[in-house]
């Protein structure tokens, strides 16, 4: 078996980037950047991390493979994030929808050469939404990878809502261009032919206290005769489940028509460094030979203003950062989109602390990664798991001027990662990049 060749070539790049980029068309209105808001309304929001454990249908000598999975939520009047994906709404209807839609998917592999080939990928395409009645939607989908390879998907997902559990049955049919199967299951070594692959499953969320859930999913997918057919593949049917928590708007519990907190533009430099975040946090940072910078800007729009009863602000984060280039490193860029908490004390002025999750893909591999990648004998991968780590301080408060009021003076650290070579659709890597920044944020 020649699992290697499922190769990823550059032309990736063009897909996560664009993905990535409309992640930026977040606000719903231009105007609101420019504008004091103080009516803006509890949003639909989530985030969750599960671990998803599914068969391998390859001939292999192992039989499953795991990986952890962040996921974020997002229900926006135009954007919307839904776990392992996101897009922008072009058109709305009581009865139907069109949307453009970038997804993760998995493909999946023994683990050992998940870092090599990162064959887990960003698909690219359209999806229409129909809404037979208040429980039952079917969606038509036509998707690409990087290479045109085509998929397209017949998905029925039916809705139940108990008092704490929700539970989503679906069933989906898998339309495949020879292409596509070619590759994914013939290793772009032997023919397999167009076909169709057939999925039954079951996505369950169970309300367990204030802001937190527990979730899960089943499914069972029925390979067509000629992916079966292919000398690779050593079984007919592939089964998959996942399970984990996540913090999702409080159930049962009356949205806020107007928000506390306000919109917000950030704008920070940062200073590349080798140490790791608990080097950074102790003081034991070291300053980077090569003195890699970043400068980024992100916006920030009102999700929540409390989290378990607790003051604690939520946004939606999009953001775009450029790398300088160096000596070591040309230019790239960095596309974001996080949901970031911050929680108020005084001491004596009023402090923040902050705390960001979220999915970076940059552009080209930074010197600051990349040189680690190689200590640690690693192929780099351009999307990774993402945190920020906050404090600032409001001037208004601290300089005791009204003219700062609405203005926060702080620190982060910007932070890329693979999560401990726990999550396959990172490139299974241990390791990432850091940088010390400061940063200037307005709330209009």
């Amino acid at each position: 078996m020649n699992i290697t060749a499922l190769t990823v070539t550059p032309r990736r790049n063009l897909v996560a980037s664009t993905l990535f980029a409309a992640l930026l068309w977040l606000p719903t209105n231009a105007n609101a950047l420019f504008q004091q808001s103080k009516t803006i309304e509890e949003q639909d929001w989530g985030v969750a991390a599960v671990v998803r454990t599914a068969t391998i249908p390859f001939a292999s000598s192992n039989d499953t493979v795991s990986s952890f999975v962040p996921m974020l939520y997002f229900n926006g009047q135009r954007f919307f994030l839904d776990g392992l994906g996101g897009g922008v709404k072009l058109i709305e209807d009581q009865r139907y929808r069109l949307d453009l839609l970038g997804r993760l998917r998995f493909v999946d592999i023994p683990q050992e050469y998940q870092n090599e080939i990162q064959a887990d990928t960003i698909d690219l395409g359209l999806r229409l939404r129909l809404y037979a009645n208040k429980h039952l939607t079917g969606d038509l989908e036509l998707f690409s990878d990087d290479h045109g390879r085509i998929h397209s998907n017949l998905h029925m997902r039916y809705s139940y809502h108990s008092d704490d559990l929700e539970l989503w049955p679906y069933v989906r049919l898998r339309y495949a261009s020879s292409e596509f199967n070619d590759y994914y299951y013939g290793y772009d070594q032997t023919h397999v032919g167009s076909g169709t692959a057939f999925s039954i499953g079951l996505n369950a969320r169970y309300h367990l206290w204030k802001n937190l859930y527990a979730l899960g999913n089943v499914q069972t997918t029925f390979l067509g005769d000629s992916i079966s057919a292919s000398q690779y593949v050593d079984q007919d049917r592939v089964d998959e489940f996942s399970l984990g928590l996540g913090f999702f708007n409080e159930k049962n519990k009356t949205r806020k028509r107007a928000l506390s907190n306000t919109p917000y533009l950030r704008v920070a430099h940062g200073w590349g460094t080798p140490s790791n975040i608990g080097d950074i946090i102790t003081g034991g940072t070291v300053a980077d030979e090569y003195n890699n910078q970043l400068t980024s800007i992100f916006y920030g729009y009102p999700l929540a203003d409390e989290l378990f009863g607790l003051p604690i602000d939520l946004y939606i984060t999009p953001g775009i950062v450029w790398h300088w280039n160096s000596s070591v490193q040309s230019s790239s860029q960095e596309y974001v989109v996080a949901i970031k908490g911050y929680y108020t004390f005084n001491w004596p002025t009023r402090w923040r602390f902050g705390l960001a999750e979220g999915i970076s893909y940059v552009s080209d591999i930074t010197y600051i990664e990349q040189s680690e990648m190689d200590r640690k004998g690693y192929e780099p991968s351009n999307l990774m798991n993402y945190l920020d780590f906050s404090v600032d301080v409001d001037l208004g408060d601290l300089l005791n001027s009204e003219r700062f009021n609405n203005w926060y003076l702080g620190y982060s650290i910007h932070h890329r990662s693979a999560i401990f070579e726990s999550a396959s659709q990172f490139g299974r890597i241990k390791g990432g990049s850091n940088y010390n920044t400061i940063y200037l944020q307005y709330h209009f």
